[in-house]
């Protein structure tokens, strides 16, 4: 079969309401996955593939990362052609835990971008 006819698999989002602050933290206390919501706070989305964590970890390595940050309610990923696209759940997040993701970004020395952080 042709690889661009393959649709890509679905992936589980879970509902945030679902989702306790100890998942969220647990998801946060890797490095590596912090370097992630760094680079999504700071650009609003990265394609698989552009994740500058890729210059400390394997793809492979990285998959398993951004597996936890998405099974977490932390970041939503979305078909773009024949790529991922990867965002953070800024407002949703937001929503169930107020002020946690500003205050985890501003740790990061982030500021706040234009309303999906605020």
């Amino acid at each position: 079969m042709n690889a661009s006819m393959v649709s890509m698999r679905a992936l589980h989002h879970p509902d945030l309401a679902a989702v306790d602050l100890a998942t969220l933290f647990s998801a946060l206390a890797d490095p590596v996955r912090l370097s992630v919501v760094r680079q999504l706070a700071q650009s609003g989305g990265v394609v698989c593939g552009k994740f500058e964590a890729l210059s400390e970890v394997s793809m492979s390595t990285l998959s398993h990362h951004l597996k936890v940050l998405r099974e977490a309610g932390i970041l939503r990923v979305t078909p773009n052609g024949s790529f991922r696209r990867h965002e953070l759940r800024a407002d949703e997040i937001n929503d169930r835990f107020p002020g946690l993701l500003p205050a985890v970004t501003a740790n990061l020395g982030i500021s706040q971008t234009a309303g999906a952080l605020a």
